[in-house]
């Protein structure tokens, strides 16, 4: 699914253009169009530039590599296995913009949301000397849970948040799925979902660390919790947070910080960006998934029911699209600064 998000989101992008499509040794030879044939699973149609490109083997990575500037990743394989591909294709020069989670801890490897940590784009310098490569790296996409809820805390750093509790309640694309897939999601909750509560805790705290010696060092604070649950809904993470600060504000002054927030994506004004990051509703029943997921061409996140809490300072609700911002739309995002900062370029 989210490699069939890439092709819609490129289709007609004004500084990209899809060239080659890689695959398993199973789809390789065929066309995208008959590759995706009875399994494409978005409500647009398979875009027409795509369609009669012939789909290669992945594993034949100096043959793929030779036809594209850079490459986005998204694969259904064993994590080592990942690891492997993505390294190959940087080491020949290819820089890989990643939607995996394989190499998200890897020490020299930026996990970037592009409005809250640019700067790590600056470990790339030793990635490359530890791969050999004097263009090619390795840049990824963090979970797409956590773009419910980090990027509002992360405008409320200055106050120093110490705890933070987060039930986050994700659609089934996240899985991969649709309801035609999953029927058994219909009326139902799943209160579980492998892995995904230990990457809502520890990744947001990866992306508010700092480099030091060639390696990003995770933060030390808030301390986070998080309970995941997958709903019936077809798209959309919706989030509800409590969290506690060692400089407690106003409720004026956070959303203040809301309304305000922009980050390097709108500085430079990426095609992807969305012109307000953290969009607030005041109505009480706001943000609602079905509603809201898609603000910004599902590129912003939304945030709600802002109030102060009985043991917590404050508790507040966010949503984020998680196939869109959360996933493929955040990764060219992400592929968009690199190219603005001058680590993409045409070979």
């Amino acid at each position: 699914m989210v490699g069939q998000r890439f092709v819609q989101l490129l289709d007609q992008h004004p500084w990209f253009k899809v060239t080659a499509i890689a695959a398993s040794s199973g789809s390789a030879g065929k066309t995208y169009d008959e590759s995706v044939q009875n399994r494409w699973k978005l409500s647009t149609p398979v875009p027409e530039g795509v369609k009669n490109i012939i789909v290669q083997d992945a594993s034949k990575v100096e043959e793929v590599a030779s036809q594209v500037d850079f490459v986005f990743c998204a694969v259904d394989m064993k994590k080592h296995e990942i690891q492997a591909l993505e390294e190959a294709y940087a080491k020949t020069g290819t820089p890989v913009v990643s939607n995996n989670s394989a190499h998200r801890w890897t020490p020299d490897v930026p996990m970037v949301i592009p409005e809250i940590n640019p700067g790590h784009l600056e470990v790339i310098a030793a990635q490359r000397k530890r791969l050999g490569t004097p263009t090619g790296f390795i840049a990824v996409k963090p979970n797409c849970s956590i773009q419910s809820y980090v990027p509002a805390l992360h405008a409320l750093l200055d106050y120093k948040p110490t705890k933070v509790v987060a039930s986050t309640y994700q659609a089934i694309s996240g899985a991969g799925k649709n309801f035609t897939d999953w029927p058994e999601m219909l009326d139902n909750v799943i209160p579980y979902i492998g892995g995904e509560e230990e990457k809502s805790e520890q990744e947001p705290l990866r992306i508010w660390g700092s480099i030091v010696n060639n390696e990003i060092i995770k933060a030390s604070a808030p301390l986070i919790t998080t309970q995941c649950v997958r709903v019936p809904v077809l798209d959309g993470h919706l989030a509800t947070v409590f969290v506690s600060f060692e400089n407690k504000p106003s409720k004026e002054e956070i959303l203040d910080r809301w309304l305000q927030f922009r980050g390097r994506p709108q500085e430079l004004g990426l095609p992807s960006a969305p012109n307000q990051f953290i969009t607030y509703f005041e109505e009480e029943n706001r943000p609602q998934t079905k509603l809201d997921r898609d603000i910004e061409r599902g590129m912003g996140v939304s945030a709600g029911r802002l109030r102060a809490d009985s043991i917590y300072d404050y508790k507040f609700v966010g949503l984020s699209h998680n196939t869109l911002r959360g996933a493929a739309g955040g990764a060219v995002l992400i592929a968009e600064l690199l190219k603005a900062e001058g680590y993409i370029q045409a070979k």
